[in-house]
């Protein structure tokens, strides 16, 4: 019991490492717009590596839907369309915000909200156990995390303001940011309510054949299926408003492989958070969902920290940099320690 606790800790751990690199490629494509990369991210990353892995992976991924009940497939459909919505909305929150402050108004928002809305809804009566007192303290350390590296992302964009994608914009203008940050705060935690909510069908799957690793394969491809369409839509929709169609031409082969890369890195860290939750009992997709964003941010800002973006940062940005992923780290211990306890 106590190993399968500790590998599906590390596979949801795992599973956000991938998560925070997945845009890592995106540094590398050249010639192309965002939006170039954006849709073949989408086609990749949401409907041809998920299906595929699905097909190979599940002895029949059609009669493991069909078994599943209705209500939970059109849930998981729901909630990965808002997903996607969620997606789209924290580009232009970022873009409208900055990306320090828009980063930490949205996930400020997506961490609480994926882990203590389905706790509230299913399982209330955890709340107050040792198992949830560990949850709700690493979740507020998480908070605290987040708190910490969007100040230093402030104090690191005031030094080199082209890492702020937008200057200070008026009142109106800012409000609109903030009210895009927050929706998309709202609607990005759904893909792990798709996870959570659409445990009847990784039963269904396993009912039919499948693996305990592979049964959730069935879901996730319903889920950024659902996602792909705003994903996909929004960056067809600037490819034209931006009249950019013609960029394609441009360095082709190279731009496909890093935006394809894109799309497998994060499709796998889907996976492998999937596989890791399920391993952690009933409570897996609420206990991991901490876990999995703590990890995400711990791993993009060692990226940035590798790449160099910190280089020039005041000292003071530095050291909250380093307070907030000691703060993750702090919280992935604690919630994992609750876990063991419960």
């Amino acid at each position: 019991m106590m190993e399968g606790a500790v590998a599906g800790v590390a596979a949801v751990l795992l599973g956000g490492a991938l998560n925070g690199s997945f845009v890592a490629p995106l540094k590398k494509i050249r010639e192309w717009r965002w939006e170039h990369a954006w849709f073949v991210y989408s086609v990749s990353g949401l409907i041809l590596v998920p299906w595929l892995w699905a097909l190979l992976t599940l002895p029949s991924v059609a009669e493991a839907i069909a078994a599943s009940p209705p209500a939970a497939a059109i849930q998981v459909l729901l909630f990965g369309f808002g997903w996607g919505i969620g997606s789209v909305l924290f580009g232009l929150g970022v873009d409208r915000m900055g990306l320090a402050l828009g980063y930490g108004l949205i996930l400020g928002l997506i961490a609480p909200i994926g882990t203590l809305l389905p706790l509230l809804v299913l399982y209330p009566e955890k709340l107050f156990t040792r198992q949830g007192v560990h949850l709700l303290a690493g979740t507020a350390i998480v908070l605290g995390g987040i708190g910490a590296l969007t100040a230093a992302g402030r104090l690191r964009e005031r030094m080199r303001p082209e890492w702020a994608t937008r200057a200070a914009l008026p009142a109106k203008s800012f409000l609109a940011g903030v009210l895009i940050c927050v929706l998309s705060g709202i609607f990005s935690p759904m893909l792990n309510f798709a996870f959570v909510f659409g445990e009847p069908l990784r039963e269904a799957a396993l009912a039919k054949g499948a693996s305990a690793r592979s049964a959730a394969n069935a879901l996730w491809a319903l889920t950024l299926t659902a996602g792909f369409v705003p994903n996909a839509g929004y960056a067809g929709y600037l490819m034209l408003r931006n009249r950019s169609l013609g960029l394609w031409r441009r360095e082709p082969g190279i731009n496909l492989l890093w935006a394809s890369l894109m799309g497998v890195l994060c499709y796998g860290s889907f996976m492998v958070y999937g596989f890791g939750a399920s391993g952690l009992g009933r409570l897996g997709g609420i206990v991991g969902w901490p876990l999995f964003m703590s990890m995400s941010l711990i791993t993009s800002n060692t990226l940035g920290w590798i790449t160099g973006e910190w280089k020039e940062a005041p000292t003071r940005a530095a050291r909250l940099s380093l307070l907030g992923v000691g703060a993750l780290i702090a919280a992935i211990v604690i919630i994992a320690l609750g876990r063991e306890a419960g």
